[in-house]
């Protein structure tokens, strides 16, 4: 009777079809550009090979698949409110959500993206759908290494040029005030030096900030870093002290002390942030080019093709595994039903559950 009825049952279910589509999402690179040239710069040209960046396994783009824009983007396309018969978008997203079949093998990289529909057109058609929205939302999303290089020079660029701006600014309303125009070539030449030793010297504060994020002090590369931060500092000092000490350039005749020495200082932050921008202009325009480089993020290795065999009701599985449970049911209830025609029967037995309900009927 159990297995009957399953065979019914799976004559009246629908029909589900499944398509499916391989992908290859991005694969994180093991140099760039920016990385080669490492040697070629100064001062802030090693945070390229620095800078962390997360790795992107195909558990990430299965969240994006299931992300709401994404969708959102697949029920208008395909206007799911009335192919899934429902009002409200969340019980849309809930269907998809159900029909969305997505994984991914950590192994070779490759990500399955499955739809399961009554229509096996629209299946495959929804299938290569999602990896047509799973590029679009990528598109503007920093999910590649190159991509967060980019990001990060990207911030750190417009940080530095505020502050040259600035910098022009003071010392124009400085020179238009004090009328301190000429520098000796030689104080010159000291105070680029110290701008451009002072401009190392952040830089390698940055990288020892970054490098702390994923090494010890006791690594050998994070000692090097250290013990040239200590030389930068030491020659700044010394420089500093030099000029400190020796005759004033910027001093006008008959014009007080202190206003050489406010012109040095902020002429030294004038090129302290002009080497900043510089260095960091040189490494962002790199990390364009790795984006660039990595620009094919999502690559299609099949697309999702009309099924054309159910994927499910599977009948035959249905049926044997129904006659299963009602053969074993059956010896079940023919076990119970043998217990009770015996124990009826059974004067003695039939004596112990009447005292038993005495005793309940005590104990209430």
């Amino acid at each position: 009777g159990a297995g009957i009825m399953a065979a019914i049952i799976s004559l009246i279910l629908p029909p589900i079809y499944k398509a499916e589509t391989w992908i290859l999402p991005p694969q994180q690179g093991n140099s760039s550009i920016a990385t080669q040239m490492v040697g070629q710069l100064s001062g802030v040209a090693g945070l390229a090979g620095s800078v962390l960046g997360i790795s992107t396994p195909t558990d990430l783009y299965v969240g994006l698949l299931k992300s709401r824009p994404v969708l959102d983007n697949m029920i208008d396309k395909f206007h799911l409110l009335e192919v899934y018969k429902v009002k409200h978008r969340e019980q849309a997203r809930n269907s998809l959500l159900g029909a969305l079949k997505a994984q991914g093998d950590k192994k070779s990289g490759i990500m399955t993206i499955g739809v399961e529909d009554k229509d096996p057109m629209r299946a495959s058609e929804m299938a290569n759908a999602f990896v047509q929205e799973l590029k679009n939302l990528t598109r503007g999303l920093a999910v590649t290494e190159a991509a967060q290089k980019r990001l990060f020079f990207e911030e750190q660029l417009k940080e530095t040029k505020v502050s040259l701006i600035r910098a022009e600014d003071e010392i124009k309303g400085f020179q238009e005030k004090t009328g301190a125009l000429k520098i000796d070539d030689q104080a010159k030449a000291v105070i680029e030096g110290i701008a451009n030793l002072r401009a190392q010297i952040v830089a390698k504060e940055v990288q020892l900030k970054v490098m702390s994020t994923y090494t010890t002090p006791q690594n050998p590369d994070f000692q090097k870093v250290e013990d040239e931060l200590k030389g930068l500092k030491a020659g700044v000092s010394g420089l500093e002290t030099k000029v400190g000490s020796g005759h004033d350039p910027f001093m006008p005749t008959g014009r007080m002390p202190g206003v050489g020495t406010e012109y040095m200082r902020k002429l030294r932050n004038l090129k302290f942030n002009e080497s900043i921008y510089e260095l960091l202009t040189k490494q962002y325009e790199m990390a364009k080019l790795d984006e660039a480089r990595d620009a094919a993020l999502i690559q299609v290795i099949a697309r999702a093709v009309p099924p054309e065999r159910r994927f499910r009701p599977k009948r035959i599985q249905m049926v044997i595994l129904a006659t299963l449970t009602g053969f074993f049911f059956s010896i079940f209830s023919a076990f119970i039903m043998g217990y009770k025609e015996k124990t009826a029967t059974d004067p003695a037995h039939r004596e112990k559950i009447e005292l038993f309900k005495r005793y309940l009927q005590f104990k209430r």
